[in-house]
């Protein structure tokens, strides 16, 4: 069976809006993908401020700017479709949406990008609110890519995804997964100090020191020592590490040098918690070789990143590998697209092995958009 969905994905980094158009094909239980076209539509600076500070609004204009941002997204799709001449070639779009209260705990989250508003625009069967019902159920909502990774590839051990928040997947049985740390809206705040955008490559990064003392303060976060399932907000990065960060009174350099080997760190050790390794030595058996570990995100443009980390995890003998540049900058839009075919089959898209619910189910909300 053969299915050509448009997934959109909004990332806490805020760099712009994903867009993936995917075809997929599904034989006796076994998926295959193709990304036919991608892009990613930069927020103009009025949306980049309206989503930072969505959080601070009163309800009606909370619920107001939920409606707007909907009609955006369904705009960019409708723009996105006429410029690579795709009509009548979609079947349905899957929205995650743009995370603002992120509260498991109290059975609470909320993407903003209202799926009436998309379908209304696009006149297509939209799919969103794809973690409401996880949470519900007593889960994290998150991660939820982990169905899409166990899907579609299944030649890899471990899959990290270094966005805005840093995530970690196992392919075990059960599967795991679970958020590791806050990653580049912090690194993109920290460079924003130093009036760029980002630290492209972590070229900033590498010309700094490690502030140990720092270093030991952000280790030192209650949120390292939980037990998963467990997920971060975006709240996490922007109000309790930056802040800390600040604190130090470093150079950006060694601000963003720091916290790299924070991150770094932070994912190596949650590998090696997982996992039962112990590093190498003479006086220990060899680990066993051909671990792979798929790296995808902006972080994965992140040179020096990617070395710090590379350096952290080569007594695992895990090998990194960071593929093409079309699915590290559109894998999780990818599998919006796969999540929302999923919910369209009425089959389970989110595990309850990674986010800890009472059972897997089916996430989404389905709005029928023009069916004339």
């Amino acid at each position: 069976m053969i299915y050509r969905a448009i997934g959109l994905m909004s990332g806490s980094s805020l760099d712009g809006l994903d867009i993936a158009f995917v075809e997929f094909q599904e034989n006796a239980g076994r998926w295959t993908y193709e990304i036919i076209q991608a892009d990613c539509y930069p927020y103009p600076a009025d949306w980049l401020n309206r989503l930072k500070n969505a959080t601070s609004l009163p309800a009606l204009d909370y619920q107001l700017l939920h409606i707007d941002y909907g009609h955006y997204l369904g705009q960019q799709v409708n723009h996105f479709i006429e410029q690579h001449q795709l009509h009548y070639k979609v079947a349905l779009v899957a929205s995650h949406g743009h995370t603002t209260f992120h509260m498991p705990a109290k059975k609470m989250t909320a993407q903003l990008g209202d799926g009436a508003a998309i379908a209304a625009q696009t006149k297509l069967p939209v799919i969103t609110d794809l973690r409401a019902l996880d949470v519900a159920l007593g889960g994290q909502g998150a991660p939820i890519v982990p169905i899409g990774e166990r899907l579609l590839w299944q030649e890899y051990d471990y899959f990290l995804n270094i966005g805005g928040i840093a995530n970690l997947s196992i392919n075990s049985n059960p599967y795991i997964a679970f958020d590791v740390c806050p990653a580049n809206r912090v690194l993109n705040m920290l460079a924003a100090d130093a009036g760029k955008e980002m630290d492209e490559y972590g070229t900033m990064a590498a010309a700094g020191a490690v502030n140990n003392s720092l270093l030991e303060k952000l280790s030192a976060l209650d949120y390292y020592k939980q037990a998963g399932p467990k997920s971060l907000a975006n709240a996490y990065g922007t109000d309790i590490v930056y802040p800390l960060i600040k604190a130090a009174g470093c150079s950006v350099p060694d601000a963003l040098r720091t916290f790299s080997e924070h991150i770094a760190i932070q994912i190596s050790e949650a590998i090696s918690n997982s996992s039962d390794f112990k590093p190498q030595t003479s006086n220990l058996p060899v680990l066993p070789t051909g671990l792979k570990l798929l790296v995808t995100g902006g972080g994965a443009f992140n040179t020096f990143l990617i070395q710090q980390l590379q350096e952290k995890i080569k007594a695992f003998n895990i090998e990194v590998v960071v593929p093409d540049a079309k699915l590290v900058s559109y894998k999780e839009a990818l599998i919006m697209a796969l999540i929302g075919v999923l919910r369209w089959r009425q089959e389970y898209n989110v595990l309850a092995s990674v986010t800890g619910a009472s059972r897997d189910s089916i996430g989404g909300a389905l709005w029928t958009g023009d069916q004339a």
